[in-house]
């Protein structure tokens, strides 16, 4: 296509005739690939003649086919860019990138960013001659330009990555330093020379940000630099040219200046001036930095700040970044020093005034009280603000220096509060109040620690807090709140006060203003968590879910859902009555937050991590009502829109929550239905598409799928369930793309089909079998390895006879038996066992080899039935002793609560139990978690990654599964072991006396021991029979009453 051909396209896309325009990206997606296409855009792009809209959209069509097509993400691919047009963009774009409008020079910068990490220094040695170059003539800003592209692919670069850097820094920072200086000298200079300045800057922050370059540490090369560096610092802005609009002001040039140098001198210090933190080749550098430097920097910030105290203008950014450079001198004694004088400046006259509500706060409280909350409790917003800087520096102060400067500025703040008291409404200063206020609960920490301070935190509270819950300022009432919830677990004299604050707080969610209601949200949530009686909050509970709800409406935020959560983790079952409301409110939310993430085009909404806070809220929810599986069933309607539309690559972002989600409802509801059945496909597509990760969260609804519904699942054929299972299983394992810790879910989800489906799934036996042993012949890592052997036991124990001529048809018998009796013989330096270290690693090892012990000669013959026989017994001991520790650290930690309860107890009678660190709020049927909701719970833990199994020297402490719902859960491997011989002694005699003759003594007493453990075995589970028939009959009989 030629030149004018394709500005008549482009022309196209830009028409508002939707049919118009699509037949244009139509016409640019077909020609896109054909050769020298990619040049014209770029000839378009630079053609000054040619109009700006079309320029536009030709710039945009080739930064993405750039971003898309330049480098392939597969190293195997073809690039679908010819290189001959590769090398005419390369030529071209770094003269053109400097003499286009900074609209489309934002765009070509993007593709010469790709260029830049793809190509540099392979495909393009000649880039940096070509900036040195430029650095001496008159390109220089488009010298600069690309040089800050370059610098900023090795800015987190470290160790090999970062060695281009040192050939970089020796090419061209001579000249940019020569540069630099030059520009610092123009008197009245333009705001062009503030943006190379900036760029200079940017270039230098990119190449130190991780390591200084060794040219600098050249002590006459780093002075220059710092000399210019001081300089910008210290000189005052121009004052000539600077916008009066507030967001134009703070992004004008010589303010970014300003702030870049600042950034830059704060990143020397922290990073590379610290004498302590610096590794011994670099300790000379920190040292010279200390001794020359820092203190000269100190003094330039404290300049600085003044200008804030005098009324004048700096950017929030720049106050930011010095309040940091103070913060981080306060624990050097020299810094401190040179601080010292001009602390008490710093602290009421600067540091004070940043803490308390200003204009700008009062402007957007009035005309967008949604952004207010939203800044509020943004953490990026935190990074930047002047606001959270006061407050570390002050808690930083205290901390670090408490004993000279935590009683003055407690003094200061009780004046404060003194006139505040004092003065008559119209004279109140209730911006200083808020101050004083956001003072007090920033050093909650601190002053709960700490004596006098400590006894008199209740005081404060009713007289200066308290009545703020009531003022006519709206800000104060915010603030009273918030503050109140930092001091919610102090323990209350009088429980009056708790009570009164809980109250007002709750009041405080029906305030006429937006922010007042979000703070007392936020607060309620510690006040429930210290609450000692639920009976406060109870009778009030349906009023405070609706106006929960009705906030949700209005704020995307997920902090409102942790309050929610924390009231329905403490209400527990009580909760019951609103789990169908709370779950379709926060349904109805979640879609509300995924609708507002996807309109966000930067990625960045708040929607998004409100969104996930709605799923967990509303597993929250269902874990709180676990108990109550009929619940289930009314709330699966409202649920299951969201788990159909999140388990596709829609819910990437949430697809975790939702499995936690899928989880619960497939194990706690009375049944599981076909609708759920449906999502069956949905997580086998994702598995097989892009979901590999989260196999380990999947493998908990797919077992519950097997083992809950066990009859659905062997007999649908439309779909087919065992074959998808086949064809996602076989693929996962014969996947060498896999590691083996990727795929460690794949053979326990076998398991999961042969413990389920006993005599049922013969023929799967094999399939299952031959992939199991392709996996295993290339498999090193040791967990792996064991969850593959245990395979063969569940198949063994499924049908030995029909497992063991399996294994003898792939020639494979031999070869898995000699690695297995391997495996189990193995230990480790410290003498325990190296392989199958779980409880039910020994429990499926022992079933499936005592289940060969009854098979003919034909098949297991008598040197072989020895051999699993001693093996069994081996296992057997090994088991029975680790139940055993396990059952006395069980009864060592219960007693060890037992006596920490006591200890409450003790507690409790010396005072009003207010105190949080007891254990509050738990009713008496509480105590009782649901066994079914601990099942889950240990499933999720035992479906975990083993990592320790890789350890030699790892203790033999890891997560077991004995809680875990399984159908071998019921049988007794002592009772199983010794019936089986007991049946060889009545089928076989001779081959029993064989076996057991050629025993020696040290057998002989394992099998004895073992008989005797297994009639003891038989009593127990008797008895744990009738208890749970008596336990089942009183639960009737309550529920009947």
């Amino acid at each position: 296509m030629d030149l004018p051909s394709l500005v008549v396209i482009l022309q196209g896309a830009l028409s508002p005739n939707p049919s118009e325009r699509k037949a244009a990206e139509d016409s640019l997606n077909q020609f896109q690939y054909a050769p020298q296409h990619l040049v014209r855009l770029l000839q378009i792009i630079v053609e000054g003649n040619c109009d700006m809209a079309v320029r536009q959209v030709a710039s945009i069509s080739f930064k993405n086919f750039i971003a898309k097509n330049w480098a392939p993400h597969d190293p195997d691919e073809q690039s679908k860019i010819l290189p001959a047009d590769k090398e005419v963009v390369r030529q071209n774009i770094l003269n053109f990138v400097s003499q286009v409008p900074p609209l489309l020079r934002a765009q070509l910068g993007e593709c010469l960013k790709t260029i830049v990490h793809a190509d540099y220094p392979e495909q393009w040695p000649t880039l940096l001659h070509w900036v040195k170059h430029n650095l001496q003539d008159q390109q220089v800003y488009g010298a600069l330009f690309v040089h800050r592209v370059l610098s900023r692919k090795y800015e987190f670069k470290s160790d090999e990555e970062r060695l281009p850097v040192s050939h970089i820094v020796d090419e061209t920072f001579p000249h940019l330093l020569n540069i630099f200086n030059r520009l610092v000298q123009i008197p009245a200079p333009s705001i062009d020379i503030a943006d190379l300045i900036k760029l200079i800057c940017k270039i230098f922050w990119s190449s130190i940000y991780l390591e200084v370059p060794k040219q600098l540490f050249d002590a006459n090369v780093f002075n220059a630099w710092m000399i210019l560096f001081l300089n910008i610092l210290e000189r005052p802005v121009p004052a000539e040219g600077q916008p009066t609009d507030p967001e134009l002001r703070k992004s004008w040039g010589w303010w970014k200046v300003k702030k870049w140098t600042v950034h830059i001198l704060n990143r020397l210090y922290t990073r590379f001036g610290d004498v302590k933190l610096q590794n011994p080749e670099n300790k000379a550098f920190a040292q010279v930095f200390q001794r020359n430097y820092a203190g000269k920097i100190l003094e330039c910030h404290l300049n600085l700040l003044n200008v804030i105290r005098v009324g004048g203008y700096l950017p929030d950014r720049v106050i930011n970044l010095v309040l940091q450079y103070l913060t981080n001198s306060i624990s050097k004694s020299n810094m401190y020093s040179q601080l010292q004088p001009r602390l008490d400046v710093v602290l009421f006259e600067i540091i004070f005034p940043l803490m308390c509500f200003s204009d700008n706060d009062q402007l957007l409280w009035d005309e967008d009280p949604h952004e207010y909350v939203r800044k509020g409790y943004d953490i990026i917003e935190d990074l930047y603000s002047p606001r959270t800087a006061a407050m570390d520096f002050v808690s930083e102060l205290v901390r670090k220096r408490g004993k000279e400067n935590l009683q003055k500025f407690l003094l200061f703040i009780v004046e404060v509060f003194k006139r505040y008291d004092e003065a008559a409404a119209e004279y109140k200063h209730y911006r200083q109040k808020d101050g004083a206020l956001l003072a007090i609960g920033a050093l909650c920490d601190k002053l709960k620690q700490t004596e006098p301070y400590k006894s008199e935190l209740e005081r404060m509270l009713v007289q200066h807090v308290f009545p703020e819950f009531s003022s006519p300022v709206g800000h104060l009432r915010a603030k009273a709140a918030w503050v109140a919830g930092q001091y919610a677990h102090i323990t209350f004299s009088d429980p009056n006060n708790f009570r009164r604050a809980l109250h007002s707080v709750v009041a405080g969610m029906r305030d006429p203003e937006l922010p007042v209601r979000v703070d007392s949200v936020f607060a309620l949530r510690s006040f429930v968590e210290a609450c000692n009686d639920l009976g406060e909050i109870r009778p009030i509970l349906p009023q405070l879910l609706d106006e929960f709800f009705k906030l949700m409406n209005e704020v995307e935020n997920e902090d409102l859902v942790f309050t929610l959560e924390t009231i329905v983790d403490k209400f527990g079952e009580e909760m019951a009555p609103y789990a169908l409301g709370l779950c379709q409110n926060l349904a109805a939310a979640f879609w509300k937050c995924m609708n507002s993430a996807e309109a966000d085009d930067d990625g960045d909404d708040p929607g998004a991590l409100a969104a996930v806070g709605c799923l967990r809220a509303i597993s929250t929810i269902l874990e709180s009502v676990s108990r109550l599986p009929e619940l289930f069933v009314h709330i699966e309607p409202t649920l299951l829109p969201i788990m159909c539309r999140m388990l596709t690559t829609d819910g990437q972002e949430v697809f975790e929550e939702v499995l936690d989600i899928v989880s619960y409802m497939t194990f706690f509801s009375p049944t599981i239905s076909l609708d759920m059945w449906s999502l069956w496909p949905l997580m086998m597509q994702a598995l097989g598409d892009w979901a590999i990760d989260f196999f380990t969260n999947i493998l908990v609804p797919l077992d519950n799928y097997i083992s809950r519904s066990t009859a659905h699942f062997l007999t649908c054929k439309e779909p087919d369930y065992q074959q998808s299972l086949w064809d996602m299983i076989s693929s996962v394992m014969r996947d060498e793309n896999l590691e083996d810790g990727d795929i460690e879910s794949a053979p326990k989800l076998i398991q999961v089909f042969f413990q389920n489906c006993k005599g049922q799934v013969n023929r799967w036996v094999e399939p299952y079998l031959t992939i199991t042993m392709e996996r295993l012949r290339r498999t090193t890592k040791p967990y792996l390895k064991c969850l593959l052997v245990e395979v063969v036991a569940d198949a063994l124990y499924y049908n030995a006879s029909l497992t063991l001529s399996i294994l003898q048809k792939l020639n494979v018998a031999t070869e898995i038996f000699n690695l297995w009796f391997q495996m189990l013989q193995q230990t480790r330096r410290n003498g325990a066992r190296a392989n199958f270290k779980r409880e039910q690693d020994k429990k499926v090892c022992c079933l499936g080899l005592t289940s060969l012990l009854p098979l003919s000669a034909d098949q297991l013959p008598g040197e072989a039935l020895d051999r699993v026989f001693k093996s069994t017994l081996d296992l057997l001991v090994a088991y029975k002793e680790q139940v055993a520790e396990a059952a006395k650290e069980e009864a060592e930690a219960e007693a060890a609560e037992d006596d920490d309860d006591m200890g409450n107890l003790e507690t409790d009678d010396e005072d009003d139990g207010d105190d949080s660190d007891g254990e509050m709020g738990v009713e008496d049927g509480d105590e009782a978690e649901s066994n079914r909701l601990q099942r889950l719970a240990a499933r999720a833990r035992a479906f975990r990654s083993d990592e320790e199994f890789d350890d030699d020297d790892s203790d033999d402490d890891i997560s077991d599964d004995e809680e875990m719902q399984s159908p071998i859960d019921d049988v007794d491997p002592f009772v199983f072991f010794v019936d089986t011989i007991q049946a060889l002694q009545a089928s076989d005699p001779l081959r029993f006396q064989n076996l057991t003759q050629a025993l020696d003594f040290h057998y002989q007493a394992l099998a004895n021991g073992v008989a005797q453990h297994a009639e003891q075995r038989r009593v127990e589970i008797e008895r744990e029979k009738l208890a749970k028939v008596a336990e089942a009959a009183a639960a009737a009989a309550a529920a009947a009453s």
